[in-house]
């Protein structure tokens, strides 16, 4: 099955309005951001990887959206119509863009095609109180 995923940041413009599942991280899983040493980096530095793949919760995300991923492939429609995946967070760069990149990752593993867009990684940091 062909499969859209988009990383997107909340602060910068609305979640996309045509995905099947939208994930919404920026009030429930801890914010890079808040630390200095990781504010300005993004999805695709070492440490917000890592930062992102530790976060408590993070993984156990994963398995259960692989799940519903695999329930659209098995959907009638599923030939006919790609199944789009927007993954949010407050500005996109880091707990979005992570948690997308793993998850094409391991649709990729079990055969699907993915595309993969991060909307807002190359946006600026939006400087805000922490929440």
């Amino acid at each position: 099955m062909d499969i859209r995923i988009t990383s997107f940041g909340h602060l910068h413009e609305p979640a996309p309005t045509d995905a099947h599942i939208t994930l919404d991280l920026h009030r429930h899983f801890r914010d890079p951001h808040v630390d200095p040493n990781l504010r300005t980096l993004t999805a695709r530095d070492r440490r917000a990887i890592r930062a992102v793949k530790h976060t408590p919760g993070i993984q156990q995300l994963l398995a259960a959206t692989l799940t519903q991923a695999q329930a659209y492939a098995r959907s009638p429609g599923a030939g006919a119509h790609p199944l789009h995946i927007a993954i949010g967070c407050a500005d996109g760069r880091h707990r979005a863009g992570v948690t997308a990149h793993l998850l094409a990752r391991r649709l990729r593993r079990r055969g699907h095609q993915v595309a993969l867009t991060h909307r807002d990684l190359h946006r600026p940091v939006v400087e805000r109180a922490p929440a």
